[in-house]
Order: structure tokens, then sequence, then C-alpha cells
């Protein structure tokens, strides 16, 4: 702590709060020296809230049931994960989705449109580059999972073509 002790070193510190609060951090460390030994060392963090998720609890499948009734009971206990479907197209990279080429032009795909194989499907903006995506496969569009804008992570389903 410092030996020299004032009002600045108050209105220093409620300064660095107010820069804490103003830029969204949690936490400002700083090292002020005075002299060869009279330093002031102010750290500052608020504390923030985290909120647990529940573990999730997996029971192992009863062996005695075939792979038929299993899966079906699977699909009729929980929704389909679109991510799991086999005619998902799933992101190949982190960025902003965009199902058009720009603002007000036409979609590149709607459902019930037949595409084919390596057709833009649409753009994922990453890093200023925009990168179109092409359809994996020829088929019909079952469902759009994204909206226009949107964020997405990577291995995120886009859409299902069957």
């Amino acid at each position: 702590m410092s030996k020299h002790s004032s009002e600045a070193d108050v209105a220093f510190i409620q300064a660095l709060a107010e820069l804490l609060n103003k830029n969204d951090l949690t936490e400002l460390s700083v090292k002020r020296e005075y002299g060869p030994d009279d330093r002031l060392d102010v750290k500052v963090s608020k504390q923030t809230q985290m909120i647990a998720a529940p573990a999730p609890v997996y029971a192992p499948a009863p062996a005695a049931m075939s792979a038929a009734p299993a899966a079906a009971a699977a699909a009729a206990a929980s929704p389909e994960d679109p991510a799991q479907h086999p005619g998902a197209v799933t992101s190949p990279m982190v960025g902003t989705v965009y199902l058009a080429a720009e603002p007000g032009a036409t979609p590149f795909v709607a459902v019930g449109a037949t595409v084919s194989e390596g057709q833009t499907v649409l753009i994922i903006e990453a890093m200023k580059t925009m990168n179109h995506i092409p359809a994996p496969r020829a088929g019909t569009v079952k469902r759009i999972l994204v909206a226009d804008g949107n964020a997405v992570e990577y291995g995120a389903p886009l859409l299902i073509i069957e």
C-alpha cells in the first residue's frame, strides 16, 4: 500500500471502478509508483454470477430391447435433433449466416425448393469474408433451421435436404 495517501488516490480508484463498469470488464489491476519505496497497488474487480445448469443424466439402454423399438421410443420421447438428421447440412465454420446474396434479394433456397449438388444454399460471413456454402447433395429443401443474419457455430445444423 502507499505511504502516499491523498484524495487523488481515492479519485483514481473511483475512476478505475467507473472504467470497469463502463467497459464491461470483470477485473482491473494497476500499480502506481510514487518513489522507490512508495507505490499504490490497486485491484478492482466485480463478482459475476454464474448459473450452473444441471448435468444431464443418461440411463443405459436395456439390453433386452432391439434397436428398432429403442429408436422409436427415443423419437417419441424427445423431439428430433436436426443435427442428427441424415440430410442435415451443418455449418463448416463460426460466423453470421445470410440466406440471400444481399439484403432484400431473393433467398438462395426456400422450403420445398429442389437443389443440385454444389449449388449455393446460403452464405456464412466469417472475418469479413463471405463463404458460399454449397449443397452437399441433390434433393429437396425440407427445413431451414437458421434465420437470416443470425450467428452460427461450427457444426450447427443449417438446413435439411432430403
